[in-house]
């Protein structure tokens, strides 16, 4: 299990002081996944920092299964660290390294020998269903693939504690529920603590046990899925409710109907689409599958009515047609 008390990350002294998180406190069972939500510059990246100890909080501490990792020598901590694996947006993998030469890299590291580190691999590889792709480069997986890879080098060093940091950002629909159903089945067979860093509600949907609402650096909200999505007064749980698409148009959302138009249409182009034009772009609905190695059909989105067709000028760049309702072709299984 992991458990973080009354950690406060500070930067700057005097009038220059920002704290970025604030007395933050939870803890996360084994075989627990926690989802942590927040509007951007709220602390998420921060705390998935703090953590993992790339940043060394404050004050407060960081314990994994008894031990505070925050008290260790930085010999201590090296070791300690191997408990929490994370997994990072956009996998960040090495492009001239094989799907097999960067899940070993961790290994590689404490001196495994060649023999022990080619068995590990193999054994990761198959678990998240790559096998076949062991000698493949970054380049040559779709994005969904990486972000296996991702999940195995994490899982290198066998920690207790699961990280994912943004690991589904831009992601389409049905790459995001692969990693999604990948996370779970890993945390029921390992009994793993996953923290599940995102901005996706819908995704916390899938794959939360517990949720935590991060905002200006606190916890402002937390507790069982189950109880804030069942509870009338809870404002994360309104949040965490699936809306009708209707509801979002109303919101002064316009609703855009995109289809693949092109064989090579990057795994993330949700997330570069927003980024261009910045905004975040809210899917409301999809129905893509892969054949052959390439995605086809569409996603039914909401972007801000006052973008107007820049929308579209933004998604043809990617491969992708977009139209909105009044001229729009319907895209059978949409919901």
């Amino acid at each position: 299990m992991i458990e973080l008390t009354h950690l406060t990350k500070v930067y700057g002294h005097g009038d220059q002081r920002t704290v970025v998180l604030d007395d933050i406190t939870f803890s996360v069972e084994a075989g627990e996944i926690l989802a942590v939500v927040g509007p951007s510059g709220a602390g998420k990246s921060t705390l998935a920092q703090c953590i993992n100890l790339l940043t060394p909080p404050t004050s407060g501490s960081v314990v994994v299964n008894g031990d505070d990792l925050t008290t260790l020598s930085a010999n201590k901590l090296r070791v300690a660290r191997r408990r929490i694996g994370t997994v990072f947006q956009a996998a960040g993998l090495m492009e001239r390294r094989t799907a097999a030469e960067n899940v070993s890299l961790p290994l590689e590291y404490l001196g495994v020998t060649k023999t022990e580190v080619a068995k590990r691999v193999a054994e990761l590889l198959d678990r998240v269903g790559l096998s076949e792709r062991a000698g493949h480069y970054p380049f040559q997986l779709s994005g969904g693939q990486r972000q296996r890879v991702g999940i195995a080098r994490a899982l290198a060093l066998r920690p207790s504690v699961l990280l994912s940091d943004e690991a589904t950002a831009g992601l389409d629909p049905t790459t995001t529920d692969s990693v999604v159903d990948l996370l779970r089945e890993l945390r029921d067979d390992l009994n793993l603590s996953i923290v599940f860093i995102t901005h996706e509600m819908d995704t916390v949907l899938k794959i939360a046990d517990s949720v935590a609402r991060l905002d200006h650096g606190t916890i402002a909200e937390s507790g069982r899925l189950v109880d804030l999505l069942t509870d009338p007064s809870s404002s994360l749980g309104a949040e965490l409710r699936p809306r009708r698409e209707d509801a979002e148009a109303l919101a002064g959302q316009r609703v855009w109907h995109v289809v693949y138009d092109a064989p090579d249409v990057p795994s993330d182009w949700i997330s570069r689409a927003s980024q261009d034009l910045g905004v975040a772009l809210s899917v409301l609905g999809a129905s893509v599958q892969v054949v052959g190695g390439i995605s086809i059909g569409g996603v039914t989105l909401g972007a801000p009515a006052k973008l107007g067709d820049r929308v579209r000028d933004a998604l043809i760049r990617y491969g992708l047609s977009a139209e909105t309702d009044s001229s729009a072709r319907p895209l059978e299984g949409v919901a």
